[in-house]
């Protein structure tokens, strides 16, 4: 891989792994209802993807599920994770996408799993359960059960994704923001409260943080890593992006005042090595399957 490119690859797992850590902030810290921060952060990447909605992908419905599972489904359970789980634990347990993305691909594709592969997805498995396990047994908060929701949903619009033709980036970004925000608007309305006055209390610095999720992360470092995948193999790309989780990690320190202890640490080290496992017998493959929208 050339410099540069190894560079901008290093930048986009960088503000993949501070965009959650923002999130973070902007639903717990600041208060912001998190379906209606997903619903605001996916009207702003329609605004800005309006001219990529045509030509329409076929068929329409499967790109329509594919944006809400990848969008409403995706960050919607993520944000209401955020608001109660740590950073660090968010950053192991959603690892389990890997597992969950090949485990769908034998369902729904019929695709097979050799040795090398289970042995990734057990050692993921393993990881997320030592982050979880307590003196009485395995706990999974109301936080974290959301991240695994969010998890699977992101994992089977990449399996869905992977019966379509290719879409081109923004186009993918503009149905996504076009699936999601319906859903999400009527989440938001339907169950939180006091959603505009959050957000007015936060101020600019909640605009800011808004425009970096919706712009700099999803229109900007998604439409960068595809541009990886075209000159690339997703081989390649897929160990490198296990920096994400670790950038997450670290910004959960340095920012919100996250507490590693070693049973975290532990995990996270068998959550990353089984997902290298998995990824590194991976066939090419859409990027989806690569970057579990980390952000």
């Amino acid at each position: 891989m050339r410099p540069r490119d190894f560079a901008l690859l290093v930048l986009i797992c960088l503000v993949w792994g501070l965009s959650n850590v923002v999130s973070k902030v902007v639903v717990d810290d600041w208060g912001v209802p998190p379906l209606f921060f997903a619903a605001i952060r996916f009207a702003v990447v329609l605004a800005a993807t309006l001219p990529w909605l045509r030509p329409v992908p076929r068929p329409l419905w499967r790109i329509a599920l594919i944006g809400l599972c990848m969008g409403a489904g995706n960050f919607g359970l993520l944000f209401l994770g955020l608001r109660t789980a740590s950073p660090s634990s968010v950053a192991v347990v959603i690892q389990l996408g890997v597992p969950f993305t090949t485990l769908l691909s034998v369902l729904l594709l019929g695709e097979r799993i050799g040795w090398r592969r289970a042995l990734g997805i057990a050692l993921t498995l393993a990881g997320a359960l030592l982050v979880l396990w307590r003196p009485g047994g395995v706990a999974l908060s109301a936080g974290l059960w959301f991240v695994v929701g969010a998890a699977l949903a992101g994992s089977l619009g990449a399996v869905l994704m992977k019966q379509m033709d290719s879409v081109a980036p923004l186009g993918f970004q503009a149905w996504v923001g076009l699936s999601s925000l319906p859903p999400l608007l009527l989440g938001t309305l339907l169950v939180e409260r006091g959603q505009w006055a959050s957000a007015a209390a936060a101020g600019w610095p909640f605009v800011a943080a808004l425009l970096f999720a919706a712009l700099v992360v999803s229109v900007f470092a998604h439409t960068a890593y595809y541009g990886l995948i075209a000159r690339y193999e997703a081989n390649l790309l897929a160990p490198l992006t296990l920096m994400t989780p670790l950038f997450m990690i670290g910004f959960g320190v340095l920012l919100s005042g996250d507490r590693l202890d070693a049973r975290t640490v532990a995990g996270a080290g068998l959550a990353l090595t089984g997902v290298l496992v998995v990824a590194r017998r991976r066939q090419p493959a859409t990027p989806l399957l690569l970057n579990r929208e980390q952000a």
